[in-house]
């Protein structure tokens, strides 16, 4: 399975919000944003939905899958 490509970090600073504040908004442990935002962890898709709406931005925004090799 293709690794995913995390813009979590990007949004999070737009938004002005610290791993842990984005944690304590999505109901998860400041460790977990982190990984998440460092590619080891690939979220549920319950987590990346709540990301994504505190954020106010789509999944799609958050996390995408590498363009396939030609």
């Amino acid at each position: 399975m293709p690794e995913l490509i995390v813009h979590l970090k990007e949004h999070r600073t737009r938004c002005g919000l610290t791993q842990a504040e984005l944690a304590r908004q999505v109901g998860v442990s400041r460790k977990t944003v982190n990984t998440v935002e460092n590619g080891v962890f690939t979220p549920s898709t319950p987590l990346a939905l709540r990301l994504a709406q505190v954020l106010g931005v789509s999944v799609e925004d958050l996390f995408a899958l590498p363009e396939p090799e030609s």
